[in-house]
């Protein structure tokens, strides 16, 4: 079965930087766009990132742009999010998604792993 397997989170002071990594299983990972969703009590699920499946198309929110990369190793199965100049605003569940096959379309419908915390405060 699809599994997304998420670690990399924790407690940062803001200006700091986190590493997640997200381990997929059960599927064709080469084959599909993913995503990085947050989640908190005011906003909801908010989709930040994604990237195609061959890694060669990335989208961001604007509120991350410039400071987070998302990156896959299709070889290892794995999708990364390198998160520099953190924000005690970027506080969130963090969660992979699967998208689409052969493409970057996200839906909230989308299947999800288990997230990881992030938490930025001095």
């Amino acid at each position: 079965q699809v599994q997304l397997v998420v670690s990399g989170g924790g407690l940062v002071q803001p200006g700091g930087s986190l590493r997640l990594s997200c381990a997929a299983s059960g599927f064709t990972f080469s084959n599909y766009g993913m995503h990085w969703v947050r989640q908190t009590p005011g906003k909801g699920l908010e989709r930040i990132s994604s990237i195609s499946a061959g890694g060669g198309r990335t989208y961001y929110q604007d509120s991350v742009k410039g400071r987070f990369t998302i990156s896959r190793d299709n070889a290892k199965n794995t999708l990364y999010l390198q998160m520099n100049s953190l924000k005690p605003d970027d506080t969130a569940l963090y969660y992979c998604a699967r998208g689409a096959l052969y493409s970057t379309t996200y839906s909230p419908s989308d299947y999800r792993g288990q997230g990881t915390q992030v938490t930025v405060s001095s």
